[in-house]
């Protein structure tokens, strides 16, 4: 292997130092996950079951919350049984919680030890079964606060009080604001990470706000438990140990070649004779073959063999049972060079210890035990247990659904089937619904036509194209289907569910009839499967117009119920902007009583499709894999205030139905 010269090793070495030291510094500078203002624990404790009456349920955060913080709790069946919150006098916990604070550019740990509750009361309990508590807040650093707790209940059901209704409320829209710009623009980075937000109108049923009390106890260690520090001197020792091989000089073993590390040696022997003409070092009277005959030989014959080199003139003595080989180890002139290689040849010149290859895989692995000391580092600090046993906060955005980044993604799961949501349209702002751009993430979607007749039939055909202008031809199949494609007007009336077949070049087709002239919005809802072999979830969409002239029509007004077919659907609980919050549907017959028999329709006994009135941004929600009681569960999370239109498909007898909603959050 080629040998870059003395000043190309030392300028290749001192840029290597220089990179080692930039990752240590930057992986030294990466913060630690912070939660602020947490829920730390509650009462009703998370998970478990209660069998007696309950009048109140009790968050208790690790700050008091804002005094315009939204609650809501909802009982089995759908409905909203909250009666309205308050503060209440702070407690100890009985374990303390650990957050992480940015002051003066450097992340510190404090510890809290005390719980600040928001009691929410509950009107009434009326079934047995799973009761979901939401929560909504802005900590004083403004980070969102935001979640689901669930608790079971299995005591005996109470009455509502005389008069008693449901709420219907909304969140502050100035509280939903506050918790998407912070999540839209990050944390804070200055010095002082923790601001305090304007103050905000408290509702009449809670007190008013307290400033919040400073943390009980603040340690000093920076956070990390023995496992970041076990990451930590990891890290250090490989780069230790990489310093300490690089500076080292191959020793040579008992065998040589007499090659020097540029590939050529000279041969002082018998007469000042020269062996080394092609690298090799030829002993005295081996006739000068360029390998050195005495090393084997001797070994052969069981002499011992040893070898040192003079660290001043390169000489090195091979003694071959006390017969020793003097060979001078230099390095020979560049190809083509004018260098003497006689025996009056100057003495060695200085060279890069190691080649290239060697080098630059002792730099990378090097990195790769300081990323793997990191990594436990990190573990150590945020995953684990502290330094004092402190256990890790819960995630300010647990629950179902993450909150609104749900709702951006314009795909959103069950919590049953472990709630995640997809990256929609590819874009920074978790917070929209997706299906507003026709291009995401280096995909596009290019339809063959952008129009057709009023009520014939066309076959619409379309290409979902990458950055390289090629049609994508590998897709992942979600609920046993590679694309959905979903067609639906401006008005927000003409719903389809449409699932096409590819053709070999990447050209997408299905048969589309829209009777009515207007406006219509197509979206093509799929994962395409990149390099590796993972899935990208993306939802595309794309304007599609009927000519003629177009009366739109009005979005008729909210109700609970839908009838499609020969079923009533009725849709139970009240979805709610920027909270997941539970939605039942439960299908009967019209006119009939009696449990009707729901199929698996796509993988799931339901679907629910939302598009939002205006810029038609849309979500597909995914149910829970089971029933609930005969009614199909979903978690939704509405991005913002305005009007909506839901689509719920099911299918019974073999038969696809579609209920229709009008959900408005104006």
């Amino acid at each position: 292997m080629r040998r870059l010269p003395p000043a190309s090793g030392r300028a290749v070495a001192g840029l290597l130092a220089v990179v080692l030291a930039c990752a240590i510094a930057l992986l030294g500078a990466a913060p630690p996950a912070a939660a602020h203002g947490t829920l730390a624990t509650s009462t009703p404790a998370e998970g478990t079951t209660v069998d007696r009456p309950l009048t109140a349920v009790e968050l208790y955060f690790t700050e008091q919350v804002a005094g315009n913080a939204y609650f809501t709790v909802t009982a089995p069946g759908g409905g909203r049984v909250d009666n309205g919150w308050a503060h209440g006098a702070p407690k100890p916990l009985a374990q303390p919680v650990r957050e992480y604070f940015l002051v003066d550019g450097k992340f510190e740990p404090r510890e809290y030890a005390t719980g600040f509750p928001a009691v929410v009361a509950l009107a009434h309990l009326p079934a047995v079964g799973e009761y979901s508590v939401t929560y909504l807040s802005v900590a004083s650093d403004g980070e969102a606060v935001r979640g689901t707790m669930k608790f079971r209940y299995a005591g005996p059901v109470t009455a509502a009080p005389q008069g008693w209704r449901p709420p219907t409320d909304q969140p502050d829209p100035s509280l939903v604001a506050a918790a998407d710009e912070h999540a839209d623009a990050g944390h804070d980075s200055g010095a002082q990470s923790r601001a305090a937000l304007p103050p905000v109108a408290s509702p009449a049923s809670s007190a008013s706000p307290a400033p919040a009390a400073a943390p009980t106890a603040r340690t000093d260690d920076g956070g990390p438990g023995w496992v970041a520090w076990t990451g930590w001197l990891v890290a250090v020792a490989a780069a230790a140990a990489g310093v300490v091989g690089w500076r080292r000089r191959p020793m040579p073993t008992g065998r040589t070649t007499g090659r020097d590390p540029a590939g050529a040696v000279r041969r002082r022997g018998a007469g000042g004779r020269s062996g080394a003409a092609n690298g090799r070092t030829a002993a005295p009277g081996t006739g000068g073959k360029g390998r050195s005959a005495a090393v084997p030989a001797a070994r052969k014959r069981g002499v011992p063999v040893t070898a040192r080199t003079a660290a001043t003139t390169g000489r090195q003595e091979v003694s071959a049972g006390g017969h020793p080989v003097a060979v001078d180890v230099r390095p020979a002139a560049d190809a083509g060079s004018s260098a003497p290689s006689g025996p009056d040849a100057g003495p060695p010149s200085p060279g890069p210890r190691l080649g290239d290859v060697r080098l630059a895989l002792l730099v990378g692995g090097v990195v790769v035990a300081l990323l793997a000391g990191f990594g436990l580092g990190r573990i150590g600090a945020g995953g684990g247990p502290g330094a004092a046993g402190t256990p890790t906060p819960p995630a300010a955005t647990g629950g179902p659904v993450a909150g609104a980044a749900a709702m951006g993604a314009g795909h959103q799961h069950a919590a049953g089937t472990g709630a995640h949501s997809h990256p929609g349209d590819g874009g920074a702002d978790q917070t929209q619904p997706a299906g507003t751009t026709v291009s995401a993430a280096g995909y596009t979607l290019e339809p063959v036509r952008r129009s057709q007749p009023a009520g014939a039939g066309v076959d619409y055909r379309f290409r979902i194209v990458g950055a390289d202008r090629r049609a994508a031809t590998r897709f992942t199949v979600v609920h046993d289907k590679p694309l959905h494609l979903i067609v639906v007007g401006r008005d927000l009336s003409g719903y389809q569910h449409l699932h096409p077949t590819m053709a070999a070049d990447g050209t997408w087709s299905v048969p589309l009839r829209l009777a009515r002239a207007g406006s219509y919005r197509v979206y093509a809802d799929f994962s395409v499967t990149v390099a590796g072999g993972g899935p990208l979830p993306l939802v595309l969409g794309v304007d599609h117009h009927v000519p003629g002239a177009h009366a739109p029509a009005a979005l008729p007004p909210p109700q609970p119920q839908a009838s499609t077919g020969p079923f009533t659907v009725a849709m139970e609980g009240t979805p709610t902007v920027g909270v997941s919050v539970p939605l039942l549907f439960r299908v009967g017959r019209t006119g009939a009583s009696g449990p009707v028999s729901l199929e698996r329709y796509l993988g799931t006994y339901g679907h629910l499709v939302v598009v939002r009135e205006g810029d038609l941004g849309y979500v597909h929600v995914h149910p829970e894999p089971e029933l609930l009681d005969g009614a199909v569960k979903v978690w939704l999370t509405a991005p913002s205030a305005g009007r909506y239109r839901a689509f719920f498909d099911f299918q019974v007898d073999g038969t696809v139905h579609t209920a229709s909603y009008t959900v408005d959050l104006s």
